[in-house]
């Protein structure tokens, strides 16, 4: 659809299967056949307590099968059970078949990326879900090490650097410390918090609107799930356009009871709304600084991955917390993980075109 990222969302419906952002576009139609987040679930047993948390809140069915979660759903009018790996390896297809199309050539081989935390059963149904899709996996990499690649931080001379990866998306948050030494990375330590991203500082948008539609027109829309939900897209263009301009409208025509939207909110407004969760983003960095036995001062780069790294707040506190020093942030955090994946690939495949070794200097 000419985005640059697809969305690992699949969706079932009674003539068809969906995959991306046509099965992210009907969710709200059909919530209890639409799976997404399966990476949360792969390589676990369903009575995992993160697992069970999951579950609740998630719209679709995950049942428990030989002791490991299915996701149960509707497709062509009968019920299907899929393994997590299988939901993956439904995004991995498309992906294979959508650089396919752009490469004019088939692809085999595949580098993928996971969270540095995935333990030896994560990693290894990771692995299973690229070989359902055909696809012959050269290696699985950490993302903060894809990050660190990405930037060319194992090309910068020969002694050993300590990186902070601080890896905010729209719903998990991951802060890594790795070494460098001599193009070799550890991972000396690992923090965050599964459940805050993006659409967490969306949700305070939304509960702010909430509040300012109930206090001028005595109704509360917040009963209302096709309300909110076109309250949370504004919410989130609003929450987007905030990083680059100091002030927005949020607007939605007839949002409930026929009665129109209309608020203006300034950058500092929604500062305000999310700032314990802003500031919280400097616990795990601490907390991985003190795993690591490490002070501020021995970090020689941060590399800033995600979507929501946009946010100028996150931005100041993280340069603050570190005495006003530089952040890595050229590279288009949404893509810097897979871009990183992509050179350690023509690396792996002896791809030593002079693009490759371009990238490398970069």
């Amino acid at each position: 659809q000419g985005n640059r990222t697809t969305p690992s969302y699949v969706g079932f419906t009674d003539t068809e299967r969906l995959i991306g952002d046509a099965a992210k576009n009907q969710t709200a139609m059909n919530p209890l056949n639409t799976v997404f987040e399966a990476k949360r679930l792969i390589g676990r047993k369903f009575d995992d307590a993160t697992v069970q948390s999951d579950m609740k809140h998630w719209p679709f069915k995950v049942v428990s099968k030989g002791g490991k979660p299915t996701i149960e759903v509707q497709y062509k009018g009968e019920t299907k059970t899929f393994m997590p790996e299988e939901i993956s390896s439904m995004v991995l297809t498309k992906m294979k078949e959508t650089a396919e199309a752009y490469l004019s050539k088939e692809v085999k081989n595949a580098v993928i990326t996971v969270p540095a935390y995935f333990n030896d059963s994560q990693r290894q149904a990771t692995k299973d879900a690229g070989a359902i899709s055909g696809l012959n996996v050269l290696r699985i990499i950490n993302e903060p090490t894809a990050a660190a690649i990405a930037y060319g931080l194992d090309k910068k001379g020969k002694k050993e650097q300590n990186i902070l990866i601080f890896d905010l998306g729209g719903g998990t948050f991951d802060v890594s410390l790795l070494t460098i030494d001599d193009g070799i990375f550890e991972v000396k330590a690992t923090a965050g918090d599964t459940h805050l991203g993006g659409e967490d500082f969306d949700s305070r948008l939304v509960s702010y609107c909430v509040q300012e539609f109930k206090r001028k027109n005595r109704k509360d829309p917040s009963g209302n799930p096709r309300a909110l939900r076109r309250l949370r897209t504004a919410c989130e263009r609003a929450k987007r356009t905030l990083s680059s301009a100091a002030q927005t409208t949020i607007e939605v025509d007839a949002l409930f009871e026929g009665v129109d939207f209309l608020l203006s909110v300034t950058r500092a407004k929604f500062e305000e709304l999310c700032s314990d969760l802003f500031r919280g983003t400097l616990d795990p960095v601490d907390r991985c600084l003190r795993d690591s036995k490490m002070g501020k001062g021995q970090v020689n780069e941060i590399v800033m991955v995600g979507g929501s790294t946009r946010i100028p707040k996150v931005h100041s506190l993280l340069q603050e917390f570190f005495g006003g020093k530089a952040l890595n942030f050229s590279i288009n955090p949404d893509e810097a993980v897979a871009y990183g994946a992509a050179v350690q690939a023509a690396i792996l495949t002896g791809d030593e075109s002079s693009q490759t070794q371009d990238l490398l200097l970069l």
